[in-house]
Formats: C-alpha cells, structure tokens, sequence
C-alpha cells in the first residue's frame, strides 16, 4: 500500500506541473485539430491525442506537453494494475479499478466527463465552445485521480478498522458501494467519528 500511495504521489506531482501548463494543452490541440481540419468535434479520447500528437504535431512545444498528458495517463494505468496486486478486492475497490480502467482506455469516449469541485481544471475554457471540446480531456485526469483516492481510502479503511476493532465489527461497519458511491470517500470534508478514526493515518 505504500508503495501505491508514494506512486500516486508522484502522479499528483507530475500532474500539477500538467495544471500550469493546461493552456498551453488546449493552445496546441486547438493549432493541431485546426491543421487536420477536426476543429469542430470534441477531443474524444486519449487515442486521439496520441494521433494529433505522431501525424499533426510539428511544434516542439506542443509535442512536449502532448506527451505529458500521454505520459500521465500511462503512468495512471500501470497504477491500477498495481492496485489489483495491493488488495485481494471485492465489490467496491473492484468496481473502483474498473472505473479507472475503462477511463483510461485508449478508445473510451470522455466527451461526456465533467470535473467538478474542487477541481478548477475548466475555469479558463469560457467559451462555450472551448468547453465542448475540451472539457472532457481536462477532465479525465482529475477524475481518475480521485478514483484511485477513492480505492486507497476504501483499502485503508477496512485495514484499520480490523485491526481497530476487530473483523466482525469492521465487517458490519463497512461501508459498501451503496452507502458511499465511487468519488465519494474523497469529495468528503467531513465524515462521521467511527469512520474518521480509520482515516486518521491516512497522508496525502
């Protein structure tokens, strides 16, 4: 588990430096997607850019920061492999796993995707415009970013709370998929005391 946690760290690092450059993301998939006359349909998946990138792309800067962009999503997906190696799973990390897999494939659609708060990944896309197309490549990291925060707190949760009071209590306190849906454990600023004493060990 630690060894996912300090992965994951690393990631979020990268990822900021990724933030400060996100203009300059949308600035060169809107040069690229004009060049190859696409400047009407939304990004639509991480294929696509890595199209842009390899048939479209001839700008040293544009392919720097297109390349960050693949570059995290790949380290995000060697990430989940190691999540299932991390735990034995069940219904709820199982489906978190999923989640972040299905996410990350080349060919899924994000156009739908909407980062919401506290992510400010799309202050800056105000034109309507700018939003339909690029509002869901924006937002697929963050989103799987707090997924994988997601799976950890689950994990670390049912770690805890056997050692803290024992596999039976833990087992009827556990939370399942129902009481706290996927984005919830880390979208929470607040949680009961029975589950914040699991929590508490918990750095990020």
């Amino acid at each position: 588990m630690d060894e996912v946690v300090h992965t994951l760290r690393k990631i979020e690092e990268n990822y900021k430096l990724f933030q400060q450059e996100e203009h300059t993301f949308i600035r060169a998939l809107e040069q690229i997607r004009e060049e190859a006359h696409e400047l009407v349909k939304p990004v639509s998946n991480i294929a696509q850019v890595e199209f842009y990138k390899e048939r479209n792309c001839y700008n040293s800067t544009d392919r720097r920061i297109l390349n960050m962009f693949i570059s995290i999503c790949n380290d995000l997906r060697h990430l989940c492999h190691k999540l299932d190696k991390v735990h034995p799973g069940n219904c709820v990390t199982n489906s978190l796993v999923e989640k972040c897999k299905q996410l990350l494939n080349d060919s899924n659609d994000f156009t739908a995707l909407r980062a919401t708060h506290p992510h400010g990944v799309v202050n800056y896309l105000s034109l309507e415009e700018a939003k339909n197309r690029y509002e869901g490549v924006v937002s697929l990291i963050p989103i799987v970013l707090h997924t994988i925060k997601d799976w950890i707190y689950y994990s670390q949760w049912k770690k805890l709370c056997a050692v803290s009071h024992g596999h039976a209590t833990c087992k009827k306190e556990t939370p399942t998929s129902q009481t706290f849906p996927a984005g919830h454990f880390a979208s929470q600023t607040s949680i009961s005391n029975k589950h914040t004493v699991c929590f508490q060990d918990i750095d990020f």
